[in-house]
């Protein structure tokens, strides 16, 4: 296996709010993160909807990471600010192509 991919889906109308909450909870606090890559990114079909892609070595460091109190209290503001539930999916990557020639997994 290539790695785990979290895929966070939520709606928002106060993207500004959360954009703001995320940026010093991702890399600050008592435990280091444990994310290669964080990509957040908006849904041009559908405004007000976005995505939160979270790049892992394995499940066992997603699951660490989701274990930082940082982590958590992010989660929770960040869910006070949606229009909605917030939506996980939890991917187990089978492959990568890094766009170099070669193709990992």
């Amino acid at each position: 296996m290539a790695g785990f991919v979290q895929i966070i889906e939520f709606k928002s109308s106060r993207i500004k709010e959360i954009e703001e909450l995320g940026r010093p909870s991702r890399t600050e606090g008592s435990t280091a993160p444990t994310f290669r890559r964080i990509v957040a990114a908006a849904d041009r079909d559908n405004p007000g909807t976005y995505f939160t892609i979270v790049d892992f070595d394995s499940y066992d460091s997603a699951m660490k990471n989701s274990s930082r109190p940082e982590t958590s209290e992010f989660a929770a503001r960040m869910a006070e600010l949606c229009d909605g539930p917030v939506i996980f999916h939890n991917l187990d990557v089978l492959w990568e192509d890094t766009g170099n020639g070669t193709a990992n997994g």
